[in-house]
């Protein structure tokens, strides 16, 4: 039987899997906007989030849901392509596709994917992360191609947490970038930013491993680094003296560091875990603090047993 695929949201991450899974399956991609799907249908391009590439040829958009829906049936795989957690319920997205459809096997897929970098056809890894190894590996099949390598991981607690928790972190290094920090300071935020979302992530059932993998330490690497990361740019811009609300108002797409901030300080509170850094960048979206009142507040903190990073 062949396996068609449907993608919900035309921005950025959404388009660039639908021009991935359109090399190996009949693909339609879902616009919130008619002009959005308008013009992937006639140009081949999405010019409000990906300007200067082209998507393949084969891809059809509608603005249609009900056009898009059928591709769920019964038993049909849901993959999540969004890195956060629900507000409130501190739902993870796998968890919000098993309330909304029951009985479909839920996947995430996450790693180390900057949309530009995978439409240029440089070369990049991702994993796709759900329990049942058969939905697993058709995933990855589906996916995989030549310079876009696809893993599986059945740690999907720890896959998504790393994919949530990392925006907090590139916000603290954006941070870093704005105060004109140099890099042992970047890299010092990097590495204990990951200690503490691997002491969460293991806290809420995720395995270890995972976070030295390409959901953890990859994909936090790039989203620190890169100048196309949204939530790094939001703590750059943060660290240059801009309030939070301009920030926010200055960008197209959304940051999901600044909202899965509160999230993270609730649940170190629940686990009752120490997360410095999470709690000042939620200090600096929240609560009115400055970049440099983050960083002087993580001065507070003591040293002591590294643990090997975690």
């Amino acid at each position: 039987m062949q396996i068609r695929v449907a993608v919900l949201g035309c921005g950025s991450w959404g388009t660039t899997v639908a021009h991935l899974a359109a090399h190996q399956a009949p693909t339609v991609l879902w616009a919130r906007r008619p002009e959005q799907a308008d013009e992937v249908n006639a140009d081949r391009t999405n010019t409000t989030y990906l300007p200067g590439y082209r998507l393949h040829e084969d891809l059809r958009a509608t603005a249609d849901l009900e056009e898009a829906a059928p591709f769920v049936r019964p038993w049909v795989p849901v993959m999540s392509l969004t890195k956060g957690i629900e507000q409130g319920t501190k739902n993870r997205m796998t968890e919000i596709i098993g309330q909304v459809l029951p009985g479909h096997p839920a996947a995430v897929l996450t790693g180390p994917n900057l949309a530009k970098e995978i439409l240029a056809g440089d070369a990049a890894a991702a994993v796709v992360a759900t329990p049942d190894p058969v939905v697993a590996d058709t995933l990855r099949l589906l996916f995989n191609m030549n310079l876009f390598r696809v893993y599986t991981n059945p740690d999907v607690v720890g896959c998504e947490v790393a994919g949530a928790l990392k925006n907090v972190v590139a916000i603290a290094a954006g941070m870093a970038d704005g105060l004109g920090a140099g890099d042992n300071t970047k890299a010092t935020v990097i590495t204990r930013g990951l200690a503490e979302l691997s002491r969460l992530g293991v806290a809420m059932g995720g395995e270890f491993e995972t976070f030295s993998g390409l959901a953890g330490m990859g994909d936090l690497i790039a989203t620190c680094m890169s100048p196309q990361s949204r939530n790094r740019h939001v703590g750059e811009q943060l660290g240059q003296g801009r309030t939070i609300d301009e920030v926010i108002e200055s960008m197209s797409m959304v940051a999901e560091g600044v909202k899965t901030s509160r999230v993270v300080k609730e649940l170190a509170e629940t686990y009752d875990l120490e997360m410095p850094i999470a709690q000042e960048v939620f200090a600096v979206c929240h609560e009115g603090s400055t970049a440099n009142d983050a960083y002087r507040g993580l001065l507070r903190y003591p040293t002591g047993p590294e643990r090997s990073g975690y």
